[in-house]
């Protein structure tokens, strides 16, 4: 129907009602697509603006923590003999004491224990119970017929939590039944009981010793220490030592090198990076006036909520003890526009008296909520703003809700405007009609008036 209506409208009238349709189309659909697309521009204006500087935050706040882990300012620990000892970290500690001269005299060992050699693994050895015996108490470890093959003994020994590991090393000659103990000369065991060929002390027949377990002996600074193990945590406080081998007479330095970032250097950082972050803030919520076009998020609370909260930055305490709490204190200054600016004179002075203190408050060694530091106070700020309940998520849920309706809108403008094309096709497809039989009657009376004519002459 509607294609025989298009088809009629303009035929053999004169009339262009195809071009008066689009014309009257234009008229009453530009206007409102124009205000329907200022509003989609200014709206997705909005979004990517908001997305930019939500996006800007995390990327600060995780940086920052990136960068400030407890120990920011400590450098890295190296030993200059790491085939000898290599020395880490230990959590929630800083190294004190530093450098410091390392001997390693002997390492600690495990006693270890081999038996006779028997045909295979799977020799039967018949039921019975076999005794281990420690410092940490007696595990009793049992075979029955069935399951009772050196195999079996082996693996009940290791499933026994005694502290004793059991190995079986098989060569050319035949199979033996190693057992190790734990390092340290405090872990010493002893065997007993059905197997006499696996017991030791041995009683006559029994297992022979290996090595026996004895205790690390090394010297800090020349003093003669002793340890369990090969591993030693705060024989320098907050250093974590790996013994390698032995080198009785040889020193071995424990230092820390040159910190990736100083103090100084951190605070100048970070207050160029978060003026950026202001900055850009401050243009995308410009008011507008004076022949100036308002920012993207004139207006808009959540925006404005970030920056109340990141204005406070100065003035928050980081810290809840020591000299300096606050980056005010140490000469972090926010300027009238929101941006910060640093006193050097103070920051210097603050530096010389107390170092340590400034390193606590910036970046302590354990953060919690009364000792965020720098990392932690914007993280916070950053968590709660894009939380689910947070100003910014709220902005974003806003504009996506904008987003929605204005879609809305749209395939409501574009509905409207089908009807009334519809409408303005029939209208004009009548006329056409109207005219050409209008057209039609002229014609034939201008005929008829001609022949009229022709017949009076």
């Amino acid at each position: 129907m509607f294609d025989s209506i298009s088809n009629f409208i303009g035929s053999g009238t004169g009339v262009n009602s195809r071009q008066l349709i689009a014309d009257l189309l234009a008229a009453s659909r530009e206007p409102k697509e124009a205000i329907l697309r200022s509003r989609e521009q200014a709206n997705s204006l909005r979004i990517s603006a908001l997305a930019s500087a939500s996006s800007s935050l995390d990327t600060f706040a995780t940086a920052l923590s990136d960068l400030l882990d407890g120990r920011a300012f400590a450098g890295s620990l190296v030993s200059s003999n790491p085939a000898l000892a290599t020395v880490g970290f230990i959590d929630d500690a800083r190294p004190q004491g530093l450098p410091a001269t390392l001997e390693i005299t002997q390492l600690a060992s495990s006693r270890r224990l081999a038996s006779g050699v028997v045909a295979d693994s799977n020799v039967s050895l018949g039921a019975g119970t076999m005794t281990i015996s420690s410092g940490s108490g007696n595990f009793n470890v049992t075979l029955v017929n069935g399951a009772d093959s050196l195999s079996d003994l082996a693996e009940a020994i290791n499933q026994s939590e005694s502290g004793v590991a059991a190995s079986i090393i098989t060569d050319d000659t035949g199979a033996r039944l190693v057992l190790e103990g734990q390092e340290g000369a405090g872990n010493i065991f002893t065997v007993s009981g059905d197997f006499a060929d696996y017991n030791y002390p041995p009683g006559g027949a029994g297992m022979t010793l290996v090595s026996e377990a004895v205790d690390a002996l090394i010297k800090i600074d020349g003093v003669d220490l002793r340890f369990g193990s090969n591993t030693i945590e705060n024989a320098i406080q907050g250093v974590s030592i790996n013994l390698n081998a032995a080198a009785p007479g040889t020193a071995i330095t424990i230092s820390g090198d040159q910190p990736t970032k100083t103090i100084s250097a951190l605070v100048g950082e970070f207050v160029d990076a978060y003026n950026q972050l202001r900055t850009a803030l401050n243009a995308a919520t410009a008011p507008g006036g004076a022949g100036d076009s308002a920012g993207p998020l004139s207006g808009d609370n959540g925006v404005r909520e970030m920056m109340r909260a990141l204005s406070q930055i100065g003035a928050t305490a980081l810290a809840d003890n020591g000299p300096y709490r606050a980056l005010s204190d140490i000469g972090i200054k926010t300027n009238r526009d929101g941006t910060l600016s640093i006193d050097k004179d103070r920051l210097d002075d603050v530096l010389a008296a107390n170092p340590e203190a400034v390193s606590n408050m910036l970046d302590p060694l354990k953060a919690d909520s009364n000792n965020p530091g720098i990392a932690g106070l914007l993280q916070s700020i950053r968590d709660r703003l894009q939380g689910d309940d947070g100003a910014l998520e709220a902005s974003q849920n806003r504009y996506e809700e904008i987003k929605a309706n204005l879609l809305e809108a749209r395939e409501k403008l574009d509905q409207d405007s089908a009807q009334y094309e519809t409408q303005l096709r029939r209208t004009f497809a009548n006329m056409d009609r109207q005219l050409a039989i209008l057209q039609a009657t002229q014609s034939y009376l201008t005929q008829q008036i001609a022949v009229w004519n022709g017949d009076n002459n």
